[in-house]
């Protein structure tokens, strides 16, 4: 038989798509050979280290760097007096999108907070810079500073809306059906700052080349980050590469352009050397945004039966940087026979908030699911059964159709599989020795986004298939998804798929965030291969001449219908070419179009459930997770290995939100002073249980591969279901975040 026509039994090969697979990236990352933003070496490398301001609102008004000039090694000190100038945030400008702060750094005396750089200092060692950079000494004009976020929370403003999303909504009159509700529950609820804390603390390496530039950078956003130094260093797009191949977590801190990014770039051009700039842990929360602290109130109205009357969710957060969508579960989660949805916010002399992963459902989810409990108390009711009395059959704000929804499934499953039915509804009811056990449950919900994604699909005529996208690899298995949705597509082995990420210099990639870099790029390889399919098609010989794509199948290395067809190889063989190339460009208009049309037809959200078991001392309150399980509904599930770390991790963020972090702000200077990871309390291994999750794995009708979004979903509702749990273990309900044992005494 000719070597071009395929065996007429079919070679039956098991999916990709599904599978838990291994990371491509782990093997660099397990011995070493992944280099990150700080591991660029270049001749004369230099280092920087940035002097911060030590007020929080002034101006200055003398700087000394005599002493870090005298420093050996030192080659320069940059400051407002001799450092070239950025030029300004262009407004409405993509560029803009991801401006971590409108301050132009070194190119004015203002100091906006405290811990805002003032100075760079450029040496020979990060050693030299570090000591020189202590030495400086700046003298302030202090102008009065808000940084007490309670103090300033009676000054709330209306939030105003954006393109994403509206901060406000109302359906009936929800106050005055509050007012005559049978049953009630009108509670305040806190959640503190939080900083960010990546494995990988910022760090960028810049090398000016005349004027073009490169820069390594631990970024989430590849395209936007050129954009943005584009338009700051009056250089076009086209002369900057930006390189971030591998990234130690983001979470969303890793998603806007701060102070050390383009202070490095701004130190290389001004010295001439190839500068790395490596932030320290105190200078990340420093010059960083994290999450903004929220006071929220969340009232809830029902008749006897559960059956809700009334929800009303008003915020207070701080404004400037990201947004925070607090009450956009609340549009969506229950059918309410009435809505009151309103978010303030307060202007503070700090840091910018920025997003943080599932930013704004991360924080209202505690408040909305600690309310639905406690209104199950009050009720009596199971709390399960009340979220199932209330589920919408259609969003209850708007009246659309769901995209998909299986958060009954979930439910029903979860309580099957974490003993629900064991649970003694009584508070306080269920013991352990001295331990005082509770179980809750809590809802889990997010809306991902699908970001625009341009993607290149090449076939050699030896049969390897290259994907080349601006991916971002901050340790979601970026590129092992998409590697295996290629190989499916194309029908070949996945160890001849190699998938380029990381790059600039790639086709734009999306930006990793709002739990859309998967289905986004996803769609783009999707038709990527659709177009090389019927590329090669058309190049094809007998049997496969004249056939329509729909008539053959994909399998074993070729193209195929019934059992002839021809290999990659051959075909190309025949043609006489190397390769084939399928290319798909996706903008900006695209996205618009996009969203406003899917807007207009369907919601989209990931959900799920959490059961969460708790122990609490009842001699020191002292708080223990000793059980866990989500179940959720993200459609489609890529890879189910890495779609379980991603959701496990998500948890172990809610867990540290609900028992121990909080950025403390010192309320008289606005100095953050637990700057540190000694001081800032993570969840380590002893604080996490085992975590089950489980995924319903059914794909979204109206979504590329049925793919919803993984990556946020999993933190939202977990503060409130280890909340819960105490409550119930306790019988004391803790509205302010995080729940430390004082509250429970």
């Amino acid at each position: 038989m000719s070597t071009d026509v395929a065996e007429a039994v079919r070679t039956e090969t098991v999916p990709n798509v599904g599978r838990p697979l291994d990371r491509v990236d782990g093997p660099a990352k397990a011995t070493g050979e992944a280099k990150y933003a700080a591991d660029h070496d270049y001749p004369g490398l230099a280092h920087a280290a940035l002097v911060h301001a030590t007020v929080a609102r002034g101006r200055v008004t003398a700087l000394d760097t005599e002493a870090a000039r005298a420093v050996r090694g030192v080659i320069d000190v940059l400051t407002h007096e001799n450092a070239p100038r950025m030029r300004p945030v262009k407004r409405f400008s993509l560029g803009s999108f991801v401006k971590g702060s409108s301050v132009n750094y070194l190119a004015t005396d203002e100091v906006h907070w405290d811990g805002q750089p003032i100075a760079v200092v450029v040496a020979e060692t990060p050693e030299a810079a570090r000591y020189a950079a202590s030495l400086v000494r700046a003298t302030y004009e202090e102008l009065p500073a808000a940084v007490d976020f309670a103090a300033e929370e009676p000054k709330a403003v209306p939030q105003k809306g954006n393109a994403m999303f509206s901060s406000a909504a109302d359906k009936g009159d929800a106050n005055a059906a509050l007012a005559v509700a049978p049953v009630s529950v009108d509670l305040r609820f806190v959640t503190p700052p939080y900083n960010h804390n990546a494995i990988e603390p910022h760090a960028t390496t810049a090398v000016w080349n005349g004027n073009r530039l490169t820069v390594h950078d631990g970024t989430q956003s590849i395209a936007f980050v050129r954009k943005h130094l584009a338009m700051r260093f009056g250089v076009p797009e086209r002369d900057i590469r930006v390189l971030a191949p591998y990234v130690g977590g983001g979470f969303g801190g890793k998603g806007m352009v701060w102070a050390g990014t383009l202070l490095a770039v701004l130190a290389a051009r001004a010295t001439g050397r190839a500068v790395r700039l490596a932030l320290t842990r105190q200078s990340v929360y420093r010059t960083v945004g994290g999450r903004t602290p929220t006071t929220q109130r969340v009232a809830l109205g029902a008749d006897r039966d559960g059956r809700l009357t009334a929800l009303v969710h008003t915020s207070v957060a701080r404004s400037g940087g990201m947004p925070e969508q607090v009450t956009s579960a609340s549009r969506h989660l229950y059918a309410a026979e009435t809505v009151h949805l309103r978010q303030n916010v307060v202007h503070l002399d700090l840091v910018p908030p920025t997003a943080m992963r599932a930013p704004g459902e991360a924080v209202g989810t505690f408040a909305l699911e600690s309310a639905v409990d406690e209104l199950a108390w009050r009720l009596d009711m199971d709390p399960i059964e009340l979220r199932m009395r209330n589920e919408p059959e259609r969003d209850p704000l708007t009246g659309k159709a769901f995209s998909h929804r299986m958060l009954r499934e979930a439910y029903a499953l979860g309580a099957e599989r974490f003993g629900w039915r064991e649970r003694d509804p009584r508070a306080g009811a269920m013991r352990d020795g001295r331990w005082l056990v509770g179980m809750g449950v809590a809802t889990a919900y997010h809306q991902p986004i699908r970001f625009p994604a341009s993607v290149t699909v090449r076939m050699g005529a030896d049969g390897a298939v290259v994907v080349r996208c601006g991916l971002h690899e901050i340790g979601v298995g970026a590129a092992t998804v998409q590697r295996q949705i290629a190989a499916d597509q194309l029908g070949v082995p996945l160890e001849s798929v190699r998938v380029e990420v990381g790059d600039s210099d790639l086709p734009a990639g999306p930006i990793a965030a709002g739990s859309g870099q998967t289905a986004s790029a996803a769609a783009s390889v999707l038709a990527a291969c659709d177009k090389l399919k019927r590329q090669l098609l058309a190049l094809a010989g007998p049997p496969l001449r004249g056939r329509a794509i729909g008539d053959v199948q994909a399998r074993d290395g070729g193209l195929f219908h019934g059992g002839g067809g021809q290999t990659y190889a051959a075909i190309l063989a025949a043609a006489g070419r190397d390769h084939v190339e399928a290319a798909v460009k996706d903008g900006w208009v695209n996205f618009l179009a996009r969203s406003a049309r899917d807007g207009r037809r369907w919601v989209h959200g990931a959900s799920g459930a959490h059961f969460c078991e708790v122990r609490v001392d009842a001699d020191t309150g002292e708080v223990r997770v000793s059980r866990w399980l989500g179940v959720f509904d993200v459609g489609r599930v890529i890879n189910a290995k890495t779609a379980a770390g991603q959701l496990r991790g998500g948890i172990v963020m809610g867990l540290g939100m609900a028992l121990s972090e909080q950025t403390l702000v010192d309320p008289r200077t606005g100095r953050v002073v637990n700057a540190s990871l000694s001081e800032y309390h993570v969840p380590v291994h002893a604080d996490v249980p085992r975590i089950d999750v489980h995924c319903l794995d059914d794909p979204d009708p109206t979504t590329p591969l049925g793919l919803l979004g993984v990556g946020e979903v999993g933190v939202t509702g977990v503060p409130a279901a280890v909340a819960n749990a105490v409550r119930h273990a306790t019988g004391k309900r803790v509205a302010d975040l995080p729940i430390t044992l004082d509250k429970l005494l």
